[in-house]
């Protein structure tokens, strides 16, 4: 009996009653569904993104990017080339060799070993220097130019062991071409082959005490070694010529090659320079 009353009970309660299943459940619900409202506005505030930064990571950042080393071959391919001469003259006219280059050219090799005062003294007077080669002249034609009165000179000469005019050349081919190209000038007068391809020094040595000579044609470096061993006498010379404007294959004068230019310096020191300061020997470029 109380049993059913109680079931009874349950059914007759209206539906906003408190203590109802249905009445707990929607104030269940009520209270959830407030509290989840103000939590869910706290998390949106909180979660809510700061204007200020984005658009401070929309602005463009600048970035360094480190560069890769090179390495020694890739700093090679990059180094700027020297311009060869062959380049440089292909574009330039020839100029014909002037006394000053001769000044500048001892000054210049001189200059480390030499003080001022040294230097000073190396110097030639402008009297010494014959009438450059304007490169419109042949050996003979230049010769006659700066020595007019050649056959009288040529007669009066007697002294062995020397020569009146010595022709300065970068090698034993060019003496032979010059050789050849002086026959005009040369006339009757002796030509002595002064460089050392296929001649010995003493065979040289022995043609020089034996007979008289006028005319030599040589590298300057066994001219060098003749004055050295006194087989060839300075004080009779009275032209000394440098074969100064030629060019070889490779486009080089016989002062742009180091060697040359060493024999030569080394030359004029063995009493060529005190010659022409006398005005006894005179220089030309040809």
């Amino acid at each position: 009996m109380a049993d059913d009353l109680g079931d009874e009970w349950w059914k007759e309660q209206p539906s906003g009653v408190a203590g109802s299943p249905e009445s707990s459940d929607g104030e269940a619900r009520k209270a959830s569904g407030g509290g989840g409202g103000e939590d869910a506005g706290a998390m949106q505030q909180e979660t809510a993104p700061d204007n200020t930064a984005s658009e401070e990571a929309r602005q463009p950042k600048e970035c360094f990017l480190r560069q890769p080393k090179k390495t020694k071959t890739e700093k090679a391919k990059t180094k700027k080339r020297k311009k060869k001469i062959t380049e440089i003259l292909a574009k330039s006219e020839p100029k014909p060799g002037a006394p000053e280059d001769l000044q500048q050219l001892l000054a210049d090799y001189y200059c480390s070993r030499r003080s001022v005062i040294e230097l000073e003294e190396l110097r030639l007077p402008e009297s010494c220097f014959l009438q450059a080669n304007d490169l419109t002249h042949s050996l003979s034609s230049y010769l006659k130019e700066i020595c007019p009165k050649w056959a009288k000179l040529r007669k009066s000469h007697s002294e062995k062991k020397s020569v009146l005019v010595l022709v300065i050349c970068s090698s034993a081919v060019r003496a032979l071409e010059l050789i050849r190209s002086m026959t005009a000038f040369r006339g009757d007068s002796k030509v002595m082959k002064l460089f050392a391809k296929h001649i010995k020094i003493q065979e040289q040595v022995r043609l020089l005490e034996k007979r008289v000579v006028h005319l030599g044609v040589g590298t300057p470096g066994r001219i060098k070694e003749l004055v050295k061993q006194g087989a060839l006498l300075l004080n009779p010379l009275r032209f000394l010529v440098f074969d100064w404007n030629w060019r070889d294959q490779k486009l080089r004068r016989m002062m742009d090659i180091p060697e040359i230019r060493k024999e030569t310096c080394e030359l004029l020191e063995m009493g060529i320079l005190s010659l022409c300061k006398s005005e006894s020997l005179k220089l030309g470029l040809f």
